[in-house]
């Protein structure tokens, strides 16, 4: 052959009474099956002493024979779905990487294999949809887990919430899922009461969400914090969050705006300086300016609709002049106070921008009720 592969190296495998020799021919078999500059002669040689190897009694030679043609493209395929049926030791690294496997072979191991070979399809580099559909509806938790955190995978919506129905108890499966590039808002949504505090706040900044179960959500993580709204997180994890959110287009107007009018001055001046790009102590000044422009000139800036600035500033003066009173369920006070304040302020604003809002912050306004 082009290296060192040879009809005396057949012999040798054939006359040969010791394994770990056997296993040093696959080494070198793996090293030649792929290369391009191979003669007929050479490639029919070469799949001659896989055949040979993958029949081999010794446990430790087909082990090391699937372990160096894991990724070989000519291997022949009645020779790698040998080795995928074989004990889990031998099968799995063929199963997670073999190019020669098709969808079929791959079907029938999830169908009659063990937990673990599942598992070793599931992290393959890339795995269809009906693979996914397979691995979802009869896989064992941990190869499960391993789809949803496989980049690779393709998930369709079905498997997703068929996955939470199966697995819903698994934490595995849910951080794996929740930490997916893309997921579905609905898919989302039936998450977010599953999982902890830290994987809600990751679907916040990295998913779709209903505007009112992302508000929700920010200002609960919020409000555990400390018993004062206002000072939720801490100044720099909020600008993070928002930061994140942004980024990932979730820090959207309303969802903004709802934050406002829920009564979280704080989370509103950051959003501004988040969104205007400018320093939050300057926010602050802008937004608090005693003048109209300061607050028209950074809303501006920030590319929130200029349709909604006559309601931005209702808000923010009702929410400036509103204080806890102290008493017992006050946050929920607070909020219908502020709530109320604004509808009575909002009622002033032109009929076709008033139903706008009343369309957008519906689910807000029933909080007050």
């Amino acid at each position: 052959m082009a290296s060192s592969l040879t009809q005396a190296d057949v012999a040798r495998l054939m006359a040969e009474p010791y394994a770990s020799v056997r296993a040093e021919v696959a080494d070198k078999l793996a090293r030649e099956i792929d290369n391009t500059s191979l003669t007929e002669a050479e490639i029919h040689l070469a799949t001659d002493i896989v055949r040979i190897l993958a029949k081999d009694v010794e446990l430790a030679v087909r082990r090391a024979l699937s372990e160096s043609l894991r990724c070989a493209r000519n291997l022949p395929h009645d020779v790698a779905w040998r080795l995928a049926s074989d004990v889990d030791e031998v099968a799995m690294p063929i199963l997670a990487d073999s190019p020669v496997l098709t969808d079929a072979d791959l079907l029938k191991v999830i169908d009659h294999g063990s937990a673990q070979k599942q598992e070793a399809i599931a992290g393959r580099a890339e795995v269809s949809e009906a693979i996914a559909d397979a691995l979802v509806a009869t896989g064992g938790e941990a190869a499960v887990a391993t789809l949803m955190g496989n980049a690779g995978a393709r998930i369709a919506a079905a498997s997703l919430n068929t996955a939470i129905d199966r697995f819903g108890s698994s934490d595995r499966v849910k951080a794996n899922m929740v930490q997916r590039a893309r997921l579905p808002a609905t898919i989302a949504e039936r998450l977010v009461v599953m999982v902890s505090e830290g994987l809600q706040s990751y679907l916040v900044r990295h998913h779709e969400l209903p505007p009112s179960l992302a508000t929700d959500l920010i200002l609960q993580s919020r409000e555990r914090a400390t018993f004062s709204l206002s000072l939720g997180s801490s100044e720099p994890e909020l600008e993070q969050l928002l930061r994140q959110m942004q980024s990932n287009e979730r820090l959207t107007p309303f969802l903004v705006l709802r934050a406002l009018c829920l009564g979280d001055l704080a989370f509103f001046e950051m959003a501004m300086a988040v969104m205007a790009d400018v320093p939050v102590r300057n926010a602050r000044i802008l937004i608090h300016d005693a003048g109209p422009k300061g607050l028209a000139s950074l809303y501006e800036r920030s590319g929130m609709p200029a349709r909604l600035l006559p309601a931005v500033r209702v808000a923010v003066e009702v929410v400036r002049g509103t204080a806890f009173d102290g008493g017992e369920r006050d946050r929920e006070r607070y909020r219908s106070r502020v709530i109320t304040r604004i509808l009575t302020q909002f009622e002033d604003l032109p009929q076709d921008d008033l139903d706008y809002l009343l369309d957008k912050l519906g689910d807000v306004l029933r909080v007050a009720a």
